[in-house]
């Protein structure tokens, strides 16, 4: 009879050196990333801020920082007659009265007032097609202003008017 022999060795034990290294290497990335971000070398993340930022001047009350006085005063603001809808809604015909202004630069002035009966065409056809159930939601008028604005600028030409200011917006 032949004895076997049993080899009792314990396995080496793994290194945990290849671990570290990655963690190390993983926590480095992650800063040197964050760092390229915040700093602007790359293109994506939070932009430098612009240089009137870092001036002292407030402007003011009711006045968007970005805009110069000059900028105001080279505005104008076309007043549209009120537009008078019928909605259907299941309790019945409801009326929404929409009034509004077009801020437009001086210079586009005359040219957004030829065209006004396109705009109050653009924006009839529009407010036409809504539903009663399209502005129960709380923040159906900001959406409404933006799509109406969208069309605003397709009807007058890019750029004319800066923003459309809504005067009513009432539904009966």
């Amino acid at each position: 009879m032949t004895d076997a022999v049993v080899d009792t060795e314990e396995p080496a034990k793994k290194s945990k050196m290849p671990l570290i290294i990655g963690v190390v290497l993983a926590v480095a990335g992650a800063g040197g990333g964050f760092f390229a971000v915040q700093s602007g070398l790359l293109p994506f993340g939070h932009k430098a801020a612009p240089e009137s930022a870092h001036m002292t001047k407030e402007a003011p009350e009711g006045v968007d920082s970005g805009e110069t006085a000059e900028d105001i005063a080279n505005l104008a603001f076309i007043e549209m007659e009120p537009i008078v809808i019928s909605l259907q809604s299941p309790s019945g015909i409801r009326h929404l009265r929409f009034r509004a202004q077009l801020e437009v630069d001086l210079v586009h002035q005359a040219e957004v007032e030829k065209v006004l009966p396109r705009v109050v065409d653009v924006l009839n056809s529009y407010l036409r097609a809504l539903e009663v159930k399209d502005l129960s939601d709380p923040m159906a008028l900001p959406k409404l202003r933006a799509q109406m604005l969208r069309r605003i600028n397709i009807a007058t030409g890019q750029g004319r008017v800066r923003d459309l200011l809504i005067m009513d917006f009432v539904l009966n």
